[in-house]
């Protein structure tokens, strides 16, 4: 197989116009939503699939909600002067 054929078959499928647009916490919800359709086992295999589907897409959206939201976040320090400053924030 070509280098280019397993990129592109390794690739993260693009996040939907309608999943783009939601806010972090509409699309936990939906998560959420899809989350406790599944557990109930009352779906048959396809939706199953399709929901699981759109559920990865969903968590990969809140994943870059996230990290866009750490970024722009500072902490406050002290420097060795004893001076106030700041630096970026980071999740340990």
């Amino acid at each position: 197989m070509s280098k280019a054929k397993d990129a592109a078959e390794n690739a993260p499928e693009a996040i939907p116009a309608d999943i783009a647009s939601l806010s972090f916490e509409d699309a936990l919800r939906a998560l959420d939503e899809i989350v406790k359709k599944l557990e109930s086992g009352k779906v048959d295999l396809e939706e199953s699939i399709a929901l699981y589907g759109r559920g990865a897409l969903l968590k990969r959206h809140c994943e870059v909600k996230l990290k866009a939201a750490e970024e722009k976040i500072e902490k406050i320090v002290i420097g060795a002067d004893g001076q106030p400053g700041t630096q970026p924030f980071k999740a340990d």
